[in-house]
């Protein structure tokens, strides 16, 4: 049994952040595991409270894990202090911890940003230089690569230039108006475009997070960088297009579709 760990915050609707990474590595196969960055009071029309772990606790919830169960892949999700940043960037490193991969939370598709700039640049300086591969949506894009994007050829530009920054493959998801679902992958200096339809569901809390821990968990098996997007890109839109409908606002995925044992 391959395992893999998500460092991240808790959603306690359950269509995000942790619980949604444990669903998605769990039905891709992998054994799965949790170091929680923060606990959140949220439902599908907004988040009420957060509170942040320490910086220690954090430590020693990625000791535990790593001193016992190795994970074989690393997924890294919302992280929103400089403090928290630096605490997981220094105990991976010191385990010599495989197949990181970095969605950097940064922005809202509003373009409001979600961490202060001070973590934006720990962000930038202690967890993409160790990442295997970074997942941004196109305002990230944009931070990242300093660039605006407007179309598939800025997309393509931008998967360069923090491919190269950063030594890491790089997923620049569409989805954000731009390319119609269509993400474009620079891995080593080499592009691959995964085209993707838009599917008609309103209901798509959790996205981001659900794609990154599939590709984790695709990575923790062993997969290519670019088997492990596509096989991931295929379980979400699975996902989506299960067409879950719960809470009165943008709702989760059906992480489970493609459940069908004994238990269910």
């Amino acid at each position: 049994m391959k395992t893999a760990l998500s460092i991240a915050g808790s959603d306690s609707c359950g269509g995000a952040g942790i619980q949604a990474d444990i669903k998605t590595i769990t039905l891709n196969g992998v054994y799965a595991m949790s170091a929680i960055t923060a606990l959140t009071a949220q439902n599908t029309t907004g988040v009420r409270a957060v509170y942040e772990v320490s910086p220690e606790f954090l430590g020693h919830q990625i000791d535990a894990v790593f001193e016992d169960i190795r994970p074989d892949a690393v997924k890294i999700g919302m992280v929103s202090s400089t403090a928290l940043i630096e605490i997981i960037a220094e105990r991976l490193t010191y385990y010599k911890a495989e197949n990181i991969v970095v969605d950097p939370v940064m922005v809202a598709t509003s373009g409001a940003r979600l961490i202060a700039e001070d973590a934006v640049q720990a962000l930038k300086e202690k967890l993409l230089p160790i990442a295997k591969v970074i997942t941004p949506n196109i305002p990230e894009a944009e931070v990242l690569a300093e660039i605006e994007i407007t179309d598939r050829d800025s997309m393509t530009r931008a998967a360069e230039i923090i491919n190269k920054r950063y030594n890491a493959a790089v997923l620049v998801k569409g989805g954000h108006s731009i390319s119609d679902a269509t993400d474009i992958l620079c891995s080593d200096g080499m592009f691959t475009t995964f085209e993707g339809k838009r599917i008609d569901n309103p209901n798509t809390h959790g996205t981001g997070c659900t794609l990154s821990s599939a590709i984790a968990a695709n990575l923790a098996k062993g997969c290519t960088i670019e088997k492990s997007v596509e096989r991931a890109k295929a379980y979400i839109s699975g996902a989506l297009g299960a067409m879950l409908d719960l809470g009165k606002g943008s709702g989760p995925m059906d992480h489970g579709f493609d459940y069908n044992g004994q238990f269910s």
